[in-house]
């Protein structure tokens, strides 16, 4: 991805991208999203964009395993988000979903991987000290919530599943307030341009409909233009 594309997609929300690969596509039908309503730590922040790195939590019981292995695979975990190179989001499966209690995202733990240069966090699961999470880091989680229970980390870098996406280690993902997509490899190359001709396309509809004496003359005018744009 170049740096060209990713600043685009930093300015553009997730519905604008989830159009825009199926104008790169050349069809409707992508699927690769997330279900359901999703709750953003900072709804104004703009995108999280990158390549994922991924991982396993629970924290309804408290983990069966001995002592030394829970720190050990944490500490592993820790290794796995600040490895490799940008940009990259954080991508956290909470196995007791949808009955979470454990409160993963919050001031620390947030603060810790804005430090590695992670732009951001999705997950199923919760998070919690909204005011005093640090900016630029948001966080689109499944609910929000006050304890972090028994969390504890159970697998590194494996495939997960974020209300009903499934993400592996490495896709890269598109998040913001609406919820998450993966954008596919084979229309990376193709992306900035769909993006440029979709948001070019839709302003043949919004230019005049914002307009002084928009009516259903001007609507019908507006709308055949939009149509042989898209065709």
């Amino acid at each position: 991805m170049n740096q060209s594309l990713l600043d685009l997609l930093k300015k553009v929300d997730t519905p604008t991208v989830c159009n825009a690969i199926e104008v790169a596509q050349g069809k409707r039908g992508f699927s690769d999203f997330t279900r359901g309503t999703m709750v953003c730590s900072d709804p104004d922040a703009g995108a999280i964009v990158g390549y994922a790195r991924t991982a396993k939590i629970a924290a309804v019981n408290p983990p069966t395993e001995a002592p030394d292995v829970i720190r050990a695979r944490r500490m592993d975990y820790y290794r796995h988000m600040a490895s490799g190179s940008g940009p990259s989001v954080t991508v956290v499966e909470d196995l007791d979903y949808p009955d979470c209690i454990g409160a993963y995202w919050g001031e620390i733990n947030t603060t810790v991987h804005k430090g590695f240069g992670i732009s951001g966090a999705l997950t199923n699961g919760v998070m919690r000290d909204l005011g005093d999470l640090p900016d630029g880091f948001p966080v689109v989680a499944g609910s929000v919530g006050p304890s972090h229970g028994f969390v504890h980390v159970k697998e590194v870098g494996t495939p997960v599943t974020i209300f009903g996406l499934s993400i592996k280690d490495r896709d890269l993902v598109h998040a913001d307030r609406h919820g998450a997509l993966v954008i596919p490899p084979e229309v990376v190359d193709e992306l900035e341009q769909a993006i440029i001709k979709l948001l070019e396309t839709e302003k043949l509809i919004l230019d005049p409909a914002r307009a002084t004496g928009f009516d259903l003359d001007a609507f019908e005018k507006a709308w055949a233009a939009f149509e042989a744009s898209r065709t």
